[in-house]
């Protein structure tokens, strides 16, 4: 690389790794040839990590080209195959789990507990329930529906997917566009964010160290405007999985359907955290204060919108606010550290003005400020309440994907409802009480992908995860994925020998 920066070895063991160059293209890694660099930057710390060449057009169509040479081969695999391979690729992953989780907290700023216990484990756990999924593309099943034939469905592969996955949780995003496309026999050419490109590559890497064929995983390291949308509109690339913002999303749907290709869109959200007056009250408190901040807050299912019942809002507030102020701000490499930087100086400003607009019309009952000292280098910004602000204000209403969470009141259980349901987005949200009955309606009521009860965040790779409504369509992880990547396919046999068919008739000549 030109410029391998200043990160030691101990926070970036994997470094050589990235010697040739940050695009993995049939099986090895090589430069990108746009003529462009982007540097890796600690948000820690404000540091270059790396600076790589970027992906061009050509760099695209050389993946593209990869991916359709490898696809014939790795489809006619068995699912036996393809799931032996993917749990070698699983056992690679655990050998390297430490190599990962650092590479994952320097370039986004995550404390290193969170990538140990959290992204890393998840996504090889997500390898490993796949290499077993891989065996199971069930159809339905065979039958003599129409009396005179047999039917039978058919999974098939459908081709050369690509994919583009955001800068939150690259090492999962990367996961999960990846693994149902090659478990489902796809070949694929992921665009990772810019900012974050370091563990997609690894991933590439460990999988062709795990004997999965050259070609069928390529990562193409470049901007979404110049690479990503040269990705989603070339006319040998089947479907594109986007995981991102409901703005850009939009985008590539209209890039996408200019070629007719299939689309699955994971957007924006706006979590509602529904507290009814019989809540477990300790329990809401600290599950907000996790579901808000977890990953400081860029998470799309991050808990966003906390609406308490009246009965429990002032100390809901008052004991939220509490909470938060002793979680620890600090280097994401340090033992003792909660919550790192946002992932650039940038989008801690972009944080910083929705709560200063917010201070207008609304109450701030902690945090709205980036520490001073130390972290000052930093893109950190700590933990916000902001209380008392109108259903329809931008702070209610807008993603800030920070580690702010607003909090407003309702009477009824109606208005609490009907209140989680008022934004465009649909992604995910949660309800907390004690009575079965009242958390069985909000499951049923709330419009939203996924629903927890008594909890907020936690994900199963055997479970699907996706949006309603501005939140996108079509569904990460669990078999429900693989109705992205198949194509569904109905063969019907004749098993009557006849040769003039009764129904002839309807077409040409007389009973």
């Amino acid at each position: 690389m030109q410029n391998p920066g200043t990160a030691t070895p101990e926070r970036f063991p994997a470094q050589d790794r990235f010697a040739v160059g940050a695009q993995f293209i049939a099986g090895r890694p090589t430069k990108g040839t746009s003529g462009r660099t982007h540097t890796v930057v600690d948000p820690a710390t404000g540091d270059d990590v790396l600076t790589y060449e970027l992906a061009g057009p050509d760099d695209v169509d050389a993946a593209v080209a990869a991916a359709g040479a490898a696809f014939p081969g790795w489809a006619a695999t068995t699912p036996g195959e393809r799931s032996d391979a993917l749990h070698r690729f699983a056992a690679v992953l655990a050998d390297r789990a430490e190599e990962f989780a650092r590479a994952e907290s320097l370039q986004c700023g995550k404390p290193l507990k969170l990538t140990r216990e959290f992204d890393v484990p998840g996504t090889i756990d997500n390898t490993a329930f796949f290499a077993g999924a891989a065996r199971h593309l069930q159809g339905q099943s065979a039958g003599e529906y129409s009396g005179d034939h047999t039917s039978y469905v058919r999974r098939e592969p459908i081709g050369v997917v690509g994919s583009v996955a955001p800068w939150n949780y690259p090492l999962q995003m990367a996961a999960w566009k990846i693994l149902p496309a090659i478990a489902a026999g796809n070949t694929i050419v992921l665009k990772p964010a810019e900012l974050t490109p370091l563990t997609s590559l690894l991933f590439a890497q460990a999988a062709t160290d795990a004997g999965i064929p050259d070609g069928v995983i390529n990562i193409i390291t470049g901007t979404g405007r110049e690479a990503g949308e040269h990705l989603v509109g070339h006319p040998d690339v089947v479907m594109t999985s986007f995981t991102g913002s409901t703005a850009v999303g939009k985008r590539v749907a209209e890039v996408a359907t200019a070629t007719v290709k299939r689309i699955h869109l994971e957007l924006g959200g706006k979590a509602p955290f529904v507290v009814f007056d019989d809540a477990d009250l300790e329990a809401a408190v600290h599950g907000a204060v996790a579901g808000s901040l977890i990953n400081t807050g860029q998470d799309c299912t991050a808990a966003t919108r906390a609406y308490v019942q009246r009965p429990l809002y002032e100390e809901f507030v008052a004991r939220t606010a509490a909470l938060m102020e002793t979680v620890r701000l600090g280097d994401p490499f340090a033992p003792g550290t909660d919550l790192g930087p946002l992932i650039s100086h940038a989008q801690r400003d972009r944080v910083a003005g929705f709560v200063e607009r917010a201070r207008a019309y609304a109450r701030v009952v902690t945090g709205g400020e980036a520490p001073a000292g130390e972290l000052e280098s930093g893109a950190f910004y700590r933990p916000t309440l902001i209380a008392d602000a109108a259903q329809d204000s931008e702070i209610v209403q807008a993603e800030i994907f920070g580690p702010v969470l607003v909090v407003l009141p309702f009477d009824s259980d109606d208005e609490g409802i009907r209140l989680a349901n008022d934004t465009p987005y649909g992604l995910a949200a949660s309800a907390w009480s004690r009575d079965v009955y009242r958390t069985g309606r909000a499951t049923r009521e709330i419009k939203a992908g996924c629903v927890w009860v008594n909890d907020h965040i936690p994900i199963i790779s055997e479970m699907p995860h996706g949006g309603y409504k501005a939140s996108g369509f079509g569904k990460d992880m669990s078999t429900y994925s693989f109705e992205e990547y198949t194509q569904i396919k109905h063969v019907m046999f004749d098993n009557t020998a006849i040769a003039r068919k009764d129904w002839h008739r309807t077409i040409f000549g007389d009973r």
